[in-house]
This record gives C-alpha cells, structure tokens and sequence, in this order.
C-alpha cells in the first residue's frame, strides 16, 4: 500500500495529540486509564499531550502526509534494567502529575510497563500507533510500522511493543511480532501483549 509518510515536528503537535486521543478513545487501556467515556474525554488528551512530548523530544513521530495516522518510536540502547526501571519510576510520577494527580493508574500502566520492558539489546520500542477511526483497518497503520521495521531489517535492529488489544496483536503478529512473556494483567482490566520482533535478513 502507498503510504506517504514523513517526520513529525515541532509543528506537527497538535496534530498528533488529536490523532491519538481519537484512535485510542475506545482502547481497552485507555478504558481501564480513564474509566468513564466523560472522563476519557475531557481527561484522556493530556496524557496523549504527555507522550507526544516525549516521543518529540526523545524519539521520533511518523505521520502520513493526509494526516490521518502517526506512529511513535524510541530508540532503546542496550543497558542496566535497575538504572531504566529507576529512570521509569521517577517518570511515571512525574506523568502523573502532569496529566491528572489523582489518577493512580496513570502511574500505575507507566511502572508496569517498563517492567516487562525487555534489556540487554538495543531495540526500537513501538510506543503508539494511531490511525483516525474513519480510516482504521485501511491498512495505514501498518504501512507507518513497517516503514521503521523495513530499517530494522536493514539495521539489524528488533523491535518491541506492548498491543493493547486482541485486534492490534493481530495486525502485529502479521508485520513478524511474537509474544515474548506472559501477557500483563492490568489490575482489574484488560490484558497487554508484550511483543518482540526479530530482524529478517
């Protein structure tokens, strides 16, 4: 499929932030994070603002040129997990009290994540994927992965993510990912898929 896909910038935040808080609306983990559909809505964007801060910062953001999907990616190095699950505490309570003080599981997501987060090889790390829900099962948001895993395969490189959904985890078993682990029960929600992907040659 002909996708045109460029770097998102500084100028591209907005844009970003609406395309997440619309794709993830309906997400079983962005459910369990903001329960409520008035909460979600009103509440729901900021922690999208939050990661796209990051990610712009950190990483990189892919958007297609029509501006309907955006795909966000961080370059892990190989490390200590002790030091990155430190890193990631201190982090996930800053998220926390950025996005919504009161909201425990903002911080609680952010800390389980990051310890079933893979360590000891260098990886590109899926953060997001979002494609506006007019456009969703187009074939778009695959299209913005395997841009970057057609890198990867270059590069040698694997690539990790956490599905956040039976559906997702399907359309990533389909671009090469694999479960690695046990999935991540959410404290009374839904399940997370860590998946890992191999370089191919």
């Amino acid at each position: 499929m002909g996708v045109a896909i460029r770097a998102a910038d500084e100028g591209d935040r907005e844009l970003v932030v609406r395309l997440l808080d619309e794709a993830f609306q309906d997400d079983p983990v962005s459910g369990w994070v903001f329960p409520g559909d008035e909460y979600r809505r009103t509440t729901h964007h900021r922690l999208m603002a939050a990661f796209t801060g990051i990610v712009l910062d950190e990483g990189r953001i892919d958007v297609t040129e029509d501006g309907s999907a955006c795909a966000l990616w961080l370059s892990v190095p190989a490390g200590e997990h002790e030091a990155a699950e430190d890193a990631a505490d201190d982090g996930a309570a800053r998220l926390r009290a950025a996005v919504d003080p009161g909201n425990e599981r903002i911080e609680l997501i952010a800390r389980l994540t990051a310890e079933i987060h893979p360590a000891g090889r260098a990886h590109e790390y899926l953060w997001m994927v979002g494609v506006t829900p007019e456009h969703q099962g187009e074939g778009i948001g695959s299209a913005l992965v395997q841009h970057v895993l057609d890198r990867c395969d270059r590069e040698g490189l694997p690539a990790y993510l956490e599905a956040s959904s039976a559906r997702s985890r399907v359309l990533y078993e389909r671009l090469g990912f694999e479960l690695t682990g046990r999935p991540l029960d959410l404290p009374n929600g839904p399940q997370m898929w860590p998946m890992w992907r191999e370089p191919r040659g």
